[in-house]
């Protein structure tokens, strides 16, 4: 366990402080110069010895990394892959590093999803005003016209966003593993409209407003004496509580509050609401989903609320890894006898492709992804189940 120099020079003064409260009253004076000291210390200085800022760039090129020509992520100078210890002992710092430059691939991949895909970008609510929060999806241009078939793209949860399957890989491995655009490349080459989800996005950031609190001795009528000792205790209370949080985190972030997205707050709504505005209206006789891992939780959420509209339009449905329970989200009796026919599990196993794999839930036949060839839970060479690949 490292730890790290602040934790080595107060260390001592935490201690002596544990030990002089253990005392009687007479140690009272020797707390409070203690105390006093540990006032007097800069903390920003200190802890600027610990960790460095966490100001980090906005572009690939700021890393100084850039994707080859196999989609690979490589430093732009040694062309070796992304490392994560880049400061040793800074765990914080290198995760904080990770997740910048994790944004920075999400916005890259839109790129690819608008430029070499040929996809558009659709605001969300349909109807929003101005000024509220909004998310987005992505879609072919024949995504609502293609009158034969459509193809659904829905990711898991977490940092994901729309074209993704899962950050790690586009990282450390290549876009192709980690990213639905091999997905999306074929159905178009086969004729499908093409809409991509992006379940994760619910809510936006922004600012938490500061609130001034009135102090207890501007409106209460308690003696004089008493409001001092309250007043006093409050100060001392907020001191302690700024000092311990400063310690903790000295490069206080900005508190952030979230402002959700009106109808698509989580990803089980946005799925009904691209359902009910998008999907619905589309014109293909044959609609077909890819779910991987929560997103199959999200389509059997869908079907349950919108079970007579999915079976008319839903053809076929591929899960990867799908974390979808028929049980606990009260699936009936004729939904999980459609997801028999009509969807099939593909998980990760040693087994064979195409192998049955065992499973406790009386829905969809589960088989084997095969190890070999899957991606996080997506295998690229099989799509649909057997009876309905087209």
């Amino acid at each position: 366990m490292s730890i790290s120099l602040s934790s080595l020079i107060l260390l001592p003064i935490w201690i002596s402080m544990a030990q002089i409260q253990q005392g009687g009253p007479d140690e009272k004076e020797k707390t409070t110069a203690l105390k006093d000291l540990l006032s007097r210390i800069d903390l920003d200085e200190l802890m600027k010895k610990d960790e460095p800022p966490l100001d980090f760039p906005d572009t690939l090129e700021g890393f100084e990394y850039a994707f080859n020509e196999k989609g690979q992520l490589r430093h732009i100078k040694t062309g070796e892959p992304f490392v994560f210890n880049y400061r040793e002992d800074l765990h914080r710092w290198n995760q904080k590093r990770y997740e910048a430059l994790g944004e920075i691939i999400t916005k890259y991949v839109y790129e690819l999803l608008e430029k070499d895909c040929n996809l558009k970008k659709i605001s969300i609510p349909v109807d929003a005003t101005e000024s509220e929060p909004k998310s987005f999806i992505f879609m072919s241009e024949d995504a609502l016209t293609n009158p034969q078939k459509l193809m659904v793209l829905i990711h898991g949860s977490g940092v994901v966003r729309a074209g993704q399957w899962a950050r790690r890989l586009i990282i450390n491995e290549d876009l192709d593993s980690g990213t639905q655009i091999p997905f999306i490349k074929r159905a178009m080459d086969e004729g499908y409209g093409v809409i991509v989800l992006n379940p994760n996005e619910n809510y936006i950031e922004v600012e938490k407003p500061k609130i001034h609190v009135q102090s207890s001795s501007d409106s209460s009528d308690e003696p004089a004496e008493k409001r001092e000792r309250k007043d006093k205790v409050s100060k001392e209370t907020k001191k302690r509580r700024d000092f311990y949080e400063k310690y903790r985190n000295p490069q206080r972030e900005k508190e952030m509050m979230q402002l959700y997205i009106r109808e698509n707050g989580s990803p089980e709504e946005h799925a009904i609401y691209v359902w009910d505005h998008f999907i619905a209206q589309s014109a293909a006789e044959n609609v077909f989903f890819v779910a991987h891992s929560y997103g199959g939780l999200a389509f059997v959420e869908l079907m349950i609320q919108r079970e007579a509209d999915v079976k008319s339009k839903v053809t076929a449905v591929a899960l990867t890894d799908s974390v979808h329970n028929v049980w606990h989200q009260e699936a009936g009796k004729t939904i999980r006898e459609w997801m028999r026919e009509n969807c099939c599990n593909w998980v990760s196993s040693s087994e064979p492709l195409d192998t049955s794999v065992e499973s406790m839930l009386p829905d969809c036949p589960r088989v084997s992804a095969e190890a070999s060839v899957l991606c996080h839970g997506v295998n690229h060479t099989h799509t649909w189940p057997r009876s309905q690949r087209c």
